[in-house]
């Protein structure tokens, strides 16, 4: 399916070869089956709201490709990035089973499918799906396990530096290793940086700029170059 945003949707979940095992639609046949007829593809243009922090849960939506960011924000109206969710990711899973208001705001980073699924169908089938529940229950783990490490990264950091390396080590973890240089693609802004690591934008300017200066990174426009990996992780040790 040709779809708009230079996409190309996949419609038939069970012929799909997007799938991985990480992914929540790694279902045995008869129950992907199910979920191929209850879901909708649902394309998505870069910088699109899927749903709002507050808002009531209409459904779930699985990321099939693309990248969005969940972001909450405070009552004095800061924004803090809480991380970015891959393909494979259920949005809106915890709000969805509990039925209460969403935590997060979801946003497109770049232009997406999403399978959405009624929150009224997709009860309906994890009640008759014993396996769709194993995964929701695993989907949830995971979430939580983001949860800790943000806290962790924030508390536990003794400089924003360091936050900045671990994120930065932590987006590359899937880039191409080449004579001990690492390329993965980043297309987040110096903002979207500061609202993850709990900083203001112009620090994070400054701590790239001298990562760079430092032959450690380089961000040249969505693609991430990390030079010196070793060192990169040094920052993260905490200091005695």
């Amino acid at each position: 399916m040709n779809a708009p945003y230079g996409l190309r949707c996949v419609e038939n979940c069970l012929t799909c070869h997007l799938r991985s095992e990480s992914f929540f639609c790694a279902l045995p046949k008869e129950s992907l089956k199910v979920f191929d007829r209850i879901k909708q593809v649902t394309p998505f243009a870069a910088r699109s709201v899927v749903f709002m922090e507050g808002e009531a849960p209409r459904g779930i939506f699985m990321l099939c490709q693309g990248q969005v960011k969940l972001s909450t924000t405070s009552r004095d109206g800061k924004t803090f990035l809480l991380r970015l969710a891959k393909a494979g990711d259920v949005l809106g899973l915890h709000a969805t089973v509990t039925g209460k208001p969403h935590e997060v705001t979801v946003e497109t980073n770049e232009a997406c499918q999403l399978n959405y699924v009624s929150r009224e169908d997709f009860l309906l089938f994890l009640k008759e799906h014993r396996d769709a529940c194993l995964h929701a229950a695993q989907q949830v783990s995971r979430d939580c396990q983001d949860a800790y490490d943000v806290v962790r990264s924030i508390a536990l950091s003794h400089s924003i530096s360091a936050r900045v390396a671990k994120f930065l080590l932590a987006s590359a973890a899937d880039g191409q290793h080449t004579d001990g240089i690492i390329l993965a693609t980043l297309a987040l802004t110096h903002e979207d940086i500061a609202q993850i690591v709990g900083a203001n934008c112009e620090t994070i300017t400054r701590i790239l700029s001298e990562f760079r200066r430092r032959d450690l990174v380089e961000l040249r426009g969505s693609a991430l170059i990390i030079y010196n990996k070793p060192a990169l992780e040094q920052l993260v040790l905490p200091t005695c």
